[in-house]
């Protein structure tokens, strides 16, 4: 894995069904969305299928599946049902989340080290099934090392509390937050990971992240939805891609 490859973009489509769920219609269209992402510069989509279906449906996934020329990276808990699902559609990457019914989003890292055993049981059947295994986790090195030893070849480091640090202005905890993510990408590098990364990516944090050398891919979606409300989807994507290829551009230089 070098460190002068480009960094991917990964444009989380979730949204645009919270919009559309809210009035119970087919309109706007995840399909369209995704569509109009990859004209703008995505090198993936990103869609998590939540238990209770709040927002990406089973339909939008087949959708997905049919439709796509850049790949899915299929977000999902680690449940019985969700494993049946990915190994039916075989999808490029799964991402495995935590997931709690009353969450609005997915909040904080999955907890491996706990469950390693049942994590690498579950991950096992779809790495045979050739997709590639991400465990989205907070920057600390246990996870990260427990991520590694049950087989999963991606990470995806939680940017959710740097991100929330800026928000509230509290810059020496971003900074330190930031600090964090950087360390543990270089760690999860050195032991052979894939590292991405994604939580809470704006305009204003995603240039720091995006100048690690290490993290390979970016999720961003709520944002970029919300964006896209002011300026358009489109803009909104190839803003966010054009900030990320700079920082990295800069980092390298």
């Amino acid at each position: 894995m070098g460190l002068n490859e480009k960094l991917r973009l990964g444009v989380n489509i979730d949204h645009v069904a919270t919009v559309r769920n809210a009035r119970g219609g087919a309109y706007p269209d995840p399909l369209r969305a995704a569509k109009i992402a990859e004209a703008a510069g995505a090198d993936g989509i990103t869609a998590h299928l939540r238990e209770d279906r709040r927002h990406i449906s089973d339909a939008d996934i087949e959708g997905l599946m049919d439709v796509l020329s850049v790949p899915l990276n299929f977000e999902m808990a680690a449940t019985d049902e969700m494993q049946k699902i990915a190994l039916r559609h075989k999808p490029h990457a799964v991402c495995i989340v935590p997931e709690k019914r009353e969450e609005r989003t997915t909040e904080g890292g999955l907890e491996v080290a706990r469950e390693e055993n049942k994590l690498a049981h579950f991950i096992a059947p779809l790495r045979e099934a050739g997709s590639r295994v991400s465990i989205f986790i907070a920057a600390d090195a246990r996870q990260i090392e427990a991520a590694n030893r049950i087989g999963a070849e991606v990470i995806e480091l939680h940017t959710g509390a740097y991100c929330d640090a800026f928000a509230e202005g509290e810059a020496a905890a971003a900074e330190m937050e930031l600090k964090k993510l950087k360390e543990m990408s270089a760690f999860a590098h050195s032991l052979g990971l894939e590292v991405h990364a994604g939580h809470g990516l704006t305009y204003d944090t995603v240039s720091p992240v995006a100048a690690f050398p290490e993290v390979r891919e970016l999720n961003i979606g709520h944002f970029l939805i919300g964006e896209a409300i002011f300026l358009g989807l489109e803009p909104a994507i190839r803003e966010m891609r054009e900030m990320m290829d700079a920082a990295r551009a800069g980092a390298a230089g």
